[in-house]
């Protein structure tokens, strides 16, 4: 049987969750607000599958441009191009610096 190409692909370990973050997501994660220009970093929750962008981006940092519905339009620098994602907040978090 050829190997599956889906979108978790090969995500067993990056998406995996340590012991004490498994459970219910925390309401302060879902309802944090981000302005326009904030820094956020794409850190993926493997719970929640909506919103939910590509594994590629996991880690990466990008900046908030806007919102559309419940998600943030997320701009992120990948090589020479700058990509545009649509990310719900469970799996943003703010930039350190």
């Amino acid at each position: 049987m050829p190997q599956s190409k889906g979108p978790r692909h090969k995500t067993r370990k990056v998406f995996r969750k340590h012991p004490r973050e498994r459970g219910k997501l925390k309401l302060s994660r879902i309802l944090r607000p981000y302005s326009i220009g904030d820094k956020v970093v794409i850190k993926v929750d493997p719970a929640v599958h909506k919103g939910m962008p590509h594994r590629r981006y996991h880690g990466r940092v990008g900046t908030v441009v806007g919102k559309r519905g419940r998600a943030y339009i997320v701009e992120v620098p990948v090589g020479g191009e700058v990509r545009t994602l649509f990310i719900r907040p469970e799996h943003l978090a703010p930039h350190g610096g």
